[in-house]
C-alpha cells in the first residue's frame, strides 16, 4: 500500500508546483535599466553603489534617474582630514592628503580620516641642497622654505631663487663720505679718495670710513704746468693759468692743465700806404716808440699812451686837413680799424673786469674783459650802449680773455662828415621804400661823436647771436623846459574850454559839441604824454601807452576833420536855407566817425605790428618799417581835406557876398566860424607838418617852432573859442555877476542877522 502511494508522489508535487511556477521566476528577474554605478533590486527598481547617491533616493524605479558621485570633502558631510592636510574627492569615495610641505610620517601618501593623520613639516633645504641659487641661503619653514640674499645681494623680482648684486652707490643716498666716491663691486662696495684728494692721517683708503682732503698739488709739485703758466690749487684739482700780460698760445686753452702761454706783444700797425703826411708820420713814429718799449708788465701805461696819442693826433691834425676828401676818410679808416686790433689784442693783457681810458682831447675809451662766460653784458660810452653776450663775443678756438670795448673818437668826425652812408642791398631798398620821393634830397649829418665798437672774436660778420647797439642824443634842455611848460599851460586852458562848453548854455550847438569832443581828447592826450611819455621801464605798458596816444591824437584830428565838414555844409546850405538838415546828419555821424575811425586804424595798427608800439627811449611809434605812417598818413590826409573844405567855404562866401544877401547875421557868423576853423587848421595841422620837417639845416628851428606850437594848442583853443566869444563872455559876466550877488546877499543876511540879536539884547535889557 506505501509502495502504491510512494509512485504517486512526482506527479503529486508537480501538481503542487504548478500554481507556483510563474510568480517564483517573476520575483527573481532584474531590471535591465539601471543605470551605471548602481544595482539591480528587482526588476522594476535598482539601488546606487557605496559613494554614490540618485536624486529619488537610495533605491530608485524610474529609468531616468542616474547615481552621482557623493563629495564627501563638501559641506554639509566635510570629512575632518586635520592639520596640515587637504580632503581630495575620488569617483564613489574620497581620502586625505598632506598640504605641500608636509608628508605622513608614515611615508604613505594618503589616509582616511584625520584619526590616521600624522602629517609632519618637510625640511626642503636638507632634501635639496641646492634648491636655492648663488649669494642665497636656504631657510626652512613651516610648509615652506625661502630664499635669503647675502649682504650685498638682493632678490631678483623674476626669480625669488636668485640673488643679484646691490649697486650701493645708485640707491639714491651716497653711503660714502663727500669727500670720497662710491666705487661698487659685487656684493660691496668701496670709498675711495677722489682724484686730487688723500685720506686725512689715520683714515684708510677705501673702506666705507674713509675720509679724505684736499691735495695741494702745486706745493708738492704733483702738477703738470707748463713754466709759462702759474699752478693754482683748486678744491680737488688745479689749473694752470697764464699769468698778467701773458695769454694762451694758439691751439691751448687758458686754466688747464696741458696749458702754454705765450706773452702778449704789441701788435703791427703800418700807415696807409700813399698817404704824405708829416703828422700822420710823426703819429706812427711814436707807434714805433710805443711798440719798442712795450712789456706785459706795462700793458695798461701803454694803452693809456696810445689813447692819448690819437687823441693828440684828431685835436691838432695840421697837414691832414690839406688832404682830399678821399685821402681823409681813407686816413680815419685806417686809423679806426687799426685802434681796433690794437686794443682788442692788448685788451686780453689786461686785468679781468671793467676799465676806461681817457685823453685830454677827449677821445675816451671803455673796455670789458672777461674769462669765457655766458652771462649778459651791456658797455655804455658817451650816450651810446652795447647788449650782447660773453659767448656771442668769444671766437671758436681762442681760450683767452674776452674783450669787448666802445671807442669815442671826437675827432674823426672832420674826416667823415661827408662820407657816404654804406648800407647793404636788403637796409638800402628797405630805407628808399620807407622815405620814398624823400630821401634823395637828404643828406646825413654826424649829430655825436664818432663811436667805434670793437670785439676780440675776428670773424664778427658771423657771431652766435645778435649785438644791439642803442644810440642817445643829448637832449636840449630849452626844448624840455618848453614842452613842459607849454602843455601844463594847455592843460589848464583846455580844462576851462571844456567847463565853459559843457556849462554855457547859451552856445549848445553842433558846433560846440565839436569843440568839446576835440578839447576833451586833446586834454587827454597832453596829459598822458607829460605824465607817461617816458615810462619805457616795463615794455608792455609801454605798448599799451603808445597805443593811447596814438589813439587820442587821431581821435582829435578826426574831429577837427569833422569841424571842417561841419563849417562846409553849413557855408552850402546858405545857398539853399536848409539849416536843419546839417544838424541832423552831423548829430548821427560824428560820434560814429570821432571815434570810431580811429579805432578802426589804431586797431589795424596794432594788430598787424604789435611790436612797433614803444620805442626804447619814448612811448611812441617806432620808425621801423615805416610804421609811423600810420599816424602820419591819416593825419597829412586829414589836413589836406580840411584845407579843400576851407578853400571851397571861402568861394561859398565870396559868391554869398557878391549876391547881396539880406541875412547879413547869418553871413557874419559863418565868416567868424571860418575864420576860427581856418585858424584851428593851422594850429592843429600845420604843427605836425613842422615835425615831419625837422631834417636837414633848418631842423634846429623847426624843432624849436614845432615845440612851442604844438605844446600850446590848449591855449590857442581856450582863445579862438572862448575869449574872442561875445556870447561866452557874456554868460561869463552873468556868473560872476551872479557871485557878487551871492556875496552881498550873504554879507546882508549876515548884517540883519546882527541887528535882530542887538535889538533882542536891548529889549531884554529894558
Amino acid at each position: 500500500m506505501r509502495n502504491r502511494y510512494l509512485r504517486f508522489l512526482p506527479g503529486l508535487l508537480v501538481l503542487l508546483l504548478l500554481p507556483w511556477g510563474p510568480a517564483a521566476q517573476s520575483t527573481k528577474a532584474c531590471a535591465r535599466w539601471c543605470p551605471p554605478n548602481s544595482s539591480c533590486v528587482n526588476s522594476t527598481a535598482c539601488r546606487c553603489l557605496p559613494g554614490f547617491s540618485a536624486s529619488s533616493g537610495e533605491v530608485f524605479t524610474s529609468p531616468s534617474d542616474s547615481c552621482d558621485d557623493i563629495n564627501e570633502c563638501a559641506p554639509p558631510t566635510a570629512v575632518s582630514c586635520g592639520k596640515g592636510a587637504d580632503c581630495q574627492n575620488t569617483e564613489g569615495s574620497y581620502h586625505c592628503i598632506c598640504v605641500p610641505g608636509y608628508e605622513l610620517a608614515s611615508g604613505a601618501p594618503v589616509f582616511r580620516n584625520e584619526n590616521e593623520n600624522t602629517c609632519q613639516d618637510v625640511d626642503e633645504c636638507q632634501q635639496k641642497l641646492r634648491i636655492c641659487k648663488s649669494h642665497s641661503i636656504c631657510i626652512n619653514t613651516q610648509g615652506s622654505y625661502t630664499c635669503q640674499c647675502l649682504p650685498g645681494f638682493k632678490l631678483n623680482p623674476r626669480d625669488p631663487k636668485l640673488c643679484t648684486d646691490v649697486n650701493e652707490c645708485t640707491l639714491g643716498s651716497n653711503p660714502c663720505h663727500n669727500s670720497t666716491y662710491c666705487f661698487n663691486l659685487v656684493g660691496r662696495y668701496e670709498c675711495p679718495c677722489r682724484p686730487g684728494w688723500k685720506p686725512i692721517p689715520g683714515s684708510p683708503n677705501g673702506p666705507n670710513n674713509t675720509i679724505c682732503e684736499d691735495k695741494d698739488e702745486c706745493s708738492s709739485g704733483e702738477h703738470h704746468c707748463h713754466n709759462s703758466t702759474i699752478c693754482t690749487n683748486t678744491v680737488g684739482s688745479y689749473v694752470c693759468h697764464c699769468p698778467q700780460g701773458w695769454v694762451p698760445k694758439p691751439g691751448f686753452q687758458n686754466k688747464k692743465n696741458t696749458t702754454i702761454c705765450e706773452e702778449v706783444s704789441f701788435p703791427t700797425w703800418m700807415p696807409p700806404p700813399g698817404i704824405k703826411s708829416q703828422r700822420l708820420s710823426r703819429f706812427f713814429h711814436r707807434l714805433q716808440d710805443l711798440r719798442g718799449n712795450f712789456s706785459s708788465a706795462s700793458v695798461q701805461s701803454t694803452v693809456q699812451d696810445l689813447i692819448q696819442e690819437v687823441g693828440d693826433l684828431l685835436e691838432g691834425p695840421q697837414d691832414l686837413e690839406n688832404l682830399s676828401q678821399s685821402e681823409q676818410q681813407f686816413v680815419a679808416t685806417n686809423l679806426l680799424l687799426g685802434l681796433e686790433n690794437a686794443l682788442g689784442w692788448l685788451g686780453k693783457a689786461l686785468p679781468i673786469g671793467a676799465v676806461t681810458f681817457s685823453s685830454s682831447a677827449g677821445t675816451v675809451l671803455s673796455l670789458e674783459v672777461q674769462e669765457q662766460g655766458y652771462e649778459n653784458i651791456t658797455l655804455i660810452q658817451n650816450q651810446t650802449k652795447m647788449l650782447l653776450t660773453w659767448d656771442t663775443v668769444h671766437e671758436s678756438g681762442d681760450s683767452g680773455p674776452t674783450v669787448v670795448g666802445l671807442l669815442s673818437t671826437p675827432g674823426v668826425g672832420r674826416f667823415l662828415a661827408k662820407a657816404p652812408l654804406v648800407l647793404d642791398t636788403v637796409e638800402q631798398a628797405a630805407l628808399h621804400e620807407t622815405h620814398k620821393g624823400v630821401l634823395q634830397e637828404l643828406y646825413h649829418d654826424l649829430l655825436s661823436d664818432v663811436i667805434s665798437a670793437f670785439i676780440s672774436n675776428k670773424d664778427p660778420q658771423n657771431l652766435r647771436h645778435p649785438v644791439t647797439f642803442i644810440f642817445q642824443h643829448e637832449k636840449d634842455s630849452a626844448l624840455t623846459v618848453i614842452s613842459y611848460m607849454g602843455l601844463s599851460l594847455s592843460l589848464l586852458c583846455l580844462l576851462l574850454a571844456v567847463l565853459t562848453f559843457l556849462f554855457c548854455k547859451a552856445i549848445h550847438n553842433t558846433s560846440t559839441s565839436l569843440h568839446l569832443q576835440l578839447s576833451i581828447c586833446l586834454f587827454l592826450a597832453h596829459l598822458l604824454f607829460l605824465t607817461a611819455i617816458d615810462r619805457t621801464e616795463i615794455k608792455v605798458l609801454c605798448s599799451i601807452i603808445a597805443g593811447a596816444l596814438h589813439y587820442l591824437y587821431l581821435a582829435s584830428f578826426t574831429w577837427m576833420l569833422l569841424e571842417g565838414l561841419h563849417l562846409f555844409l553849413t557855408a552850402r546850405n546858405l545857398m539853399v536855407v536848409n539849416y536843419s538838415s546839417v544838424n541832423k546828419f552831423m548829430k548821427k555821424l560824428m560820434f560814429p566817425v570821432g571815434y570810431g575811425v580811429p579805432a578802426v586804424i589804431v586797431t589795424i595798427s596794432a594788430a598787424s605790428r604789435p611790436h612797433l608800439y614803444g620805442t626804447p627811449t619814448s612811448c611812441w611809434l617806432n620808425s621801423e618799417k615805416g610804421f609811423k605812417w600810420s599816424f602820419l598818413g591819416p593825419v597829412c590826409s586829414i589836413f589836406l581835406v580840411n584845407l579843400a573844405f576851407f578853400l571851397m567855404t571861402l568861394w561859398i562866401l565870396k559868391s554869398k557876398l557878391s549876391s547881396l544877401n539880406s541875412d547879413v547875421s547869418t553871413l557874419q557868423n559863418t565868416r567868424m566860424l571860418t575864420f576860427k576853423a581856418t585858424a584851428q587848421l593851422f594850429i592843429l595841422g600845420c604843427t605836425w607838418c613842422l615835425g615831419i620837417l625837422q631834417v636837414g639845416p633848418a631842423a634846429h628851428v623847426m624843432a624849436y617852432l614845432f615845440t612851442i606850437i604844438n605844446s600850446l594848442q590848449g591855449v590857442f583853443i581856450f582863445l579862438v573859442y572862448c575869449l574872442l566869444s561875445q556870447q561866452v563872455w557874456e554868460q561869463y559876466g552873468k556868473w560872476f555877476k551872479g557871485i557878487d550877488i551871492t556875496k552881498s546877499k550873504s554879507e546882508k543876511y549876515t548884517l540883519s542877522s546882527k541887528t535882530t540879536s542887538d535889538a533882542c539884547k536891548y529889549s531884554a535889557v529894558n
